[in-house]
């Protein structure tokens, strides 16, 4: 259990280190790739709004592979696996997984340097979020070709959360442009503040001559 476990759940410290990747409109494969190089190579990434990453192909496609996929399973011990998660958050971490050698003590250290989630928890809804060029759909997809959204095959697989992220994420986004009007607001009066402060007492070069230190 220690590869699907709580580890992947478990809440990040306020003081995490690390790149976060805002997953919206990136391709799966591509994505994986490039963070299973990264975190090989000793960097700590976080990945929110996992379920909006996007897939090729297009949904009915993607549904019919993922459903003949549900039905594989160990013939006369069930619980040795494979597991198949509902999570897009978790069916995303698969993936990545399959890109490092997750059995020897390296690959199982750079698997546990990547954390993902659905939404935008705190505290990754304060930092600032990157996007990764290699992977984002609107530059790597030709015109006109299908894709579909994780999520949604999440759902039709039996993810119930949807909604909730839905809900949660909207919150955050009222949040977020409150915040937004209160610092153009703020940064509108210091500006104020600043040409007024600058009427009354002349600017200041470095190294004239003419001011002495106390002299203000």
């Amino acid at each position: 259990l220690f590869f699907f476990g709580e580890n992947m759940v478990r809440k990040c410290p306020k003081n995490w280190k690390g790149i976060v990747i805002d997953a919206k409109g990136h391709l799966m494969g591509r994505l994986a790739s490039v963070i299973a190089k990264e975190l090989s190579r000793g960097q700590k990434i976080a990945l929110v709004r996992c379920e909006d990453i996007n897939i090729s192909q297009s949904f009915m496609r993607n549904k019919f592979r993922l459903k003949n996929w549900m039905h594989k399973r160990h013939l006369t011990q069930p619980n040795k696996g494979p597991f198949h998660y509902r999570e897009p958050r978790k069916m995303f971490w698969r993936v990545v997984r399959g890109m490092l050698p997750y059995k020897t003590a390296k690959g199982m250290a750079a698997l546990n340097r990547m954390k993902v989630f659905e939404g935008v928890p705190p505290p990754f809804d304060k930092m600032k979020r990157a996007v990764c060029p290699p992977a984002l759909r609107i530059l790597r997809l030709a015109p006109g070709r299908k894709f579909c959204r994780l999520g949604d095959l999440a759902t039709d697989i039996g993810w119930k959360h949807e909604k909730t992220v839905k809900v949660l994420e909207k919150k955050r986004k009222d949040k977020a442009v409150k915040h937004f009007k209160r610092k153009s607001q703020l940064k509108k009066i210091h500006k104020a503040a600043t040409k007024i402060v600058d009427k009354i007492i002349p600017a200041i070069k470095y190294g004239d001559p003419n001011i002495k230190v106390g002299s203000l």
